[in-house]
């Protein structure tokens, strides 16, 4: 099934990765995101990443590993910038950084920061890039309601 585009929208981030297969592992089982789809071609290999069947607004994660960065740490997202996901339970986040933890890639310890961040914490993925973990931070649910279509 194709949508005809009718305006612009945002659709993914891109990150490089200087190791494909440890990046889809930390970001398939320290988040929600699941492979979408991988590609190889002249430059390297990517997959996608998302939400599990998030077909009606997906947004995707990008990983690119191209050949001649293989091997290296490619992080862009740092000290503060971050991919932020929002998880549904305050522990979920608890459990999420316990598991970083033991990995030894968690960024910042869980926390209560004032609105509208609500309680997060961070993982550090294997090139470096911050991804901030949150419960009750709100930012979907503001978006939809802030830009709600009024019922008629």
């Amino acid at each position: 099934m194709t949508t005809r585009l009718t305006q612009a929208r945002w659709t993914h981030v891109a990150l490089p990765t200087g190791d494909l297969d440890k990046a889809i592992e930390f970001y398939t089982s320290l988040t929600p995101l699941v492979v979408v789809e991988r590609f190889r071609d002249a430059a390297g290999e990517s997959a996608w990443l998302s939400n599990d069947k998030q077909s009606e607004t997906p947004m995707v994660l990008v990983l690119v590993s191209f050949d001649q960065d293989r091997g290296g740490r490619l992080g862009l997202l740092t000290p503060f910038a971050h991919i932020g996901i929002e998880v549904p339970r305050r522990g979920d986040v608890d459990a999420l950084a316990e598991r970083a933890r033991e990995r030894g890639c968690l960024h910042w310890e869980p926390q209560d920061v004032p609105g509208p961040v609500g309680y997060v914490c961070a993982l550090k993925d294997p090139d470096g890039n911050v991804v901030e973990i949150s419960h009750n931070q709100k930012v979907f649910d503001t978006v939809r309601r802030l830009w709600a279509v009024p019922d008629d």
